[in-house]
C-alpha cells in the first residue's frame, strides 16, 4: 500500500478548537510533507470547517500513518485515535507532553515534542511555518442603542447585515468600542487610547457617528452605514466631512458594501488623509466657533419656546460636501 498520512490535531475534534498557532503548526508540517512528495489529508472539525474532510468521515484503512500535530497529548479523544487507527504508524509532532506515562502519550510509536519532562524544549512548529499573506486590519464599531430614533431605528438589521458580510471578508476583524471606562480593562480609559488603536487600523466599519469621525481624525478610511431609516446624524456628519463612503440602511446591500470596501482600501486611504489634513488646517470649521458670540448675546427666546438654530455657514473652499 502506498504511504498516505492523515494529519490530525485538536483542530480535528468536534469539540476541540482551531487556534492560529495550531493551524500554523499544521501548515509547517504540510510544507515538509509536500517538499518530500508524501501524500496526506487533513481531518478538520466539522464545527470549524463544515465542508472539509471530517474525522468521523475518514476511512482509517485508507492511511498508513497518523500524525498528531501540536497541542498537549492527553485526554480521551487522543486515546480514541490510537484505538481507531491501531493499524497505522502513529506519530506526534510539536506537542506538549505532561505525563510520559499517559496512555495518550504512550500510544504513539514516536513522539517529537516541543516540550516534555527532562527534555530540551524545541521551537514551536508555528514559528517556522510558511509566511501568511497580510490581510487588512478592520476595526468594527457598532451600536445597538440610539432609541431616540423610535420607529426609524434599524440598528439590528444594519448590524446583522454588516457582521454577516464582514464574516466572509478576508480580513483581521477587531471589535472596538468608543465608550470609555477607567475600571474595565477591556475598554479604553481616554480618547487618546481609542485614537491610538484606530490609527493602527487599515479600515473602520461603523454605524456610529464617532466611529466615522474618529477614524477620519486619524486619517483612516471609514465605511459607514447609517442605521436610521431616512438618514440621520451619521449621514449629516459624512456630508459635513465630505466623506462619500456611506450606505443608508434603506439601501444596504452586499454590492454597495463591496464597492465602498474596495474604494476605502484603495482611493479611500488618500481621501481619509486629506480629510484629516482639513481637520488640522481648519480648527475653527465647526459649531464651537460661534460659541463665544452665542455666550455674549442675549437669549430672548429662553423660556419662550424653541431656541434659534444656527444653520451653519457655507462649505470651506475646496471641500466637497
Amino acid at each position: 500500500m502506498r504511504e498516505r498520512v492523515l494529519l490530525t490535531g485538536w483542530f480535528s475534534f468536534l469539540d476541540g478548537e482551531a487556534t492560529a498557532g495550531d493551524v500554523l503548526a499544521l501548515r509547517r508540517v504540510e510544507d515538509v510533507l509536500r517538499q518530500e512528495g508524501i501524500d496526506y489529508d487533513v481531518a478538520w472539525s466539522a464545527g470549524f470547517r463544515p465542508s472539509a474532510l471530517h474525522l468521523d468521515d475518514v476511512r482509517p484503512l485508507a492511511y498508513t500513518h497518523l500524525v498528531f500535530v501540536c497541542g498537549p497529548l492527553h485526554g480521551s479523544q487522543v486515546k480514541e485515535l490510537h484505538r481507531r487507527f491501531a493499524h497505522c504508524v502513529r506519530i506526534a509532532v510539536g506537542t506538549s507532553v505532561l505525563d510520559v506515562q499517559d496512555p495518550a502519550v504512550t500510544g504513539f510509536h514516536r513522539v517529537l515534542p516541543r516540550d516534555a519532562p527532562a527534555a530540551e524544549p524545541e521551537p514551536d512548529l508555528a514559528a517556522h511555518a510558511p509566511a501568511e499573506p497580510a490581510t487588512p486590519v478592520v476595526g468594527v464599531i457598532l451600536t445597538h442603542g440610539q432609541h431616540e430614533y423610535g420607529a426609524r431605528r434599524r440598528h439590528g438589521e444594519a448590524a446583522e447585515e454588516l457582521t454577516r458580510w464582514l464574516k466572509e471578508k478576508d480580513c483581521a476583524r477587531l471589535e472596538l468600542e468608543t465608550r470609555l471606562d477607567s475600571r474595565d480593562w477591556r475598554l479604553c480609559a481616554t480618547p487618546g487610547q481609542v485614537q491610538s488603536v484606530l490609527a493602527r487600523m487599515d479600515l473602520v466599519v461603523t454605524d456610529r457617528l464617532h466611529g466615522l469621525v474618529l477614524a477620519l481624525r486619524g486619517g483612516v478610511p471609514a465605511l459607514a452605514v447609517d442605521p436610521v431609516a431616512g438618514g440621520a446624524k451619521l449621514t449629516a456628519q459624512a456630508d459635513a466631512c465630505g466623506w462619500p463612503a456611506l450606505v443608508p440602511v434603506d439601501r444596504l446591500s452586499t454590492r454597495r458594501l463591496d464597492h465602498w470596501w474596495q474604494w476605502c482600501l484603495t482611493s479611500g486611504r488618500v481621501a481619509a488623509r486629506q480629510v484629516r489634513r482639513e481637520f488640522l488646517e481648519e480648527p475653527d470649521a465647526d459649531s464651537a466657533a460661534g460659541l463665544v458670540a452665542a455666550l455674549s448675546e442675549p437669549l430672548e427666546t429662553v423660556g419662550t419656546g424653541s431656541p434659534p438654530v444656527d444653520r451653519g455657514t457655507a462649505p470651506s473652499p475646496g471641500r466637497t460636501r
